[in-house]
């Protein structure tokens, strides 16, 4: 079953604690919203199922519409439905970042910057000391528990989040957790600098291509973060046309290879596909595909899939309303 109350905490982060290498360590984050309510979020730093280091991604200037669709600063525990379109959040299917920018780093060792831990107190001390720094966390909620203290900050009651973290395309026992649209992150926006910062962990155990249903890994896709070895790339985006000209896409062949385009396809936010023209496309050579079969760029924001024969996504992006609403300007990614 996917997870049992998927939601976003929306507060003000006022302390934090390492729990250094201990059994399942987490990164511990004290918040609290503007009615004065009490959370815990707990961050994982190592994984219990092989490989331990999680893999992560930080990103100090993250654009994705999802942004535009959060819950007012401060305003405390949302519940979210587990859907497209929502401020739910898919790694996969919501073109979050590109899983091959990801990285390993250990939970919590000896010395300065080189641990998850450190990575983690970095943005969340940032936070702390900025009164106007909004904290928003992605996972699934635990508690309150009446008459309970937090086991770790002494507040009552025990109240918090957890999960923050990709939550599907798990095997073995986590396999229960699988669930599309509900993956945990972490994001730190920064009003003074009009920025947002989105930090992703996920699991190297973890599948990177999941049914769309289920979460479940795909038996057929079996590949992880950092591998790279897509044919096809999506390099740019006419969202926002002058006069009659129809909104379009640019892709592009970073193979050595030339690539038969028979079967593959672009999606939009709304799943509407959009068939790539029959033909081959030579290495190093670019094709820009008119829209049209429904396939609708929205000027308010949205994402692009490329998608292969074989019905796997291979790579996507994503777009903000402030970068669809420039009349005549092709977006780059």
């Amino acid at each position: 079953m996917p997870l049992k109350g998927y939601g976003v905490l929306a507060a003000r982060a006022v302390d934090r604690r390492r729990e250094g290498s201990r059994d399942t360590p987490h990164y511990q984050i004290h918040l609290t919203d503007n009615a004065g309510t009490h959370y815990r979020a707990a961050v994982n730093v190592e994984s219990q199922q092989a490989p331990s280091e999680l893999l992560y991604l930080a990103d100090d200037d993250f654009r994705h519409p999802v942004t535009e669709l959060l819950p007012p600063a401060g305003s405390g525990w949302t519940a979210l439905v587990s859907q497209a379109g929502k401020a739910s959040l898919d790694f996969i299917r919501g073109n979050m970042f590109d899983p091959a920018a990801m990285r390993m780093l250990p939970p919590d060792v000896e010395g300065a910057d080189n641990d998850l831990a450190d990575l983690l107190d970095h943005y969340v001390q940032r936070a702390i000391a900025d009164p106007t720094a909004a904290v928003y966390l992605f996972g699934q909620r635990f508690g309150p528990e009446k008459n309970i203290p937090d086991k770790v900050f002494g507040f009552r009651p025990g109240n918090g989040v957890h999960d923050i973290h990709m939550n599907q395309g798990n095997s073995g026992r986590f396999r229960s957790d699988n669930g599309v649209w509900q993956d945990g992150a972490l994001f730190v926006h920064l009003p003074a600098e009009n920025r947002w910062i989105a930090i992703f962990l996920a699991f190297q155990s973890q599948a990177w291509h999941t049914a769309d249903q289920t979460g479940h890994p795909l038996d057929t896709a079996p590949l992880r973060a950092g591998d790279r070895d897509e044919p096809l790339r999506i390099m740019a985006a006419l969202v926002h046309p002058s006069g009659p000209a129809p909104e379009a896409v640019t892709v592009l062949n970073v193979s050595p290879a030339p690539v038969d385009l028979q079967g593959w396809q672009l999606t939009d936010l709304n799943q509407h596909s959009l068939p790539l023209p029959a033909g081959t496309l030579q290495p190093g050579t670019t094709l820009t595909v008119p829209g049209g079969n429904g396939f609708h760029l929205d000027n308010r924001g949205g994402t692009i899939t490329l998608v292969n024969p074989d019905g796997i996504k291979v790579h996507g992006v994503a777009y903000t309303a402030k970068e669809g609403e420039r009349e005549g300007r092709t977006i780059t990614f």
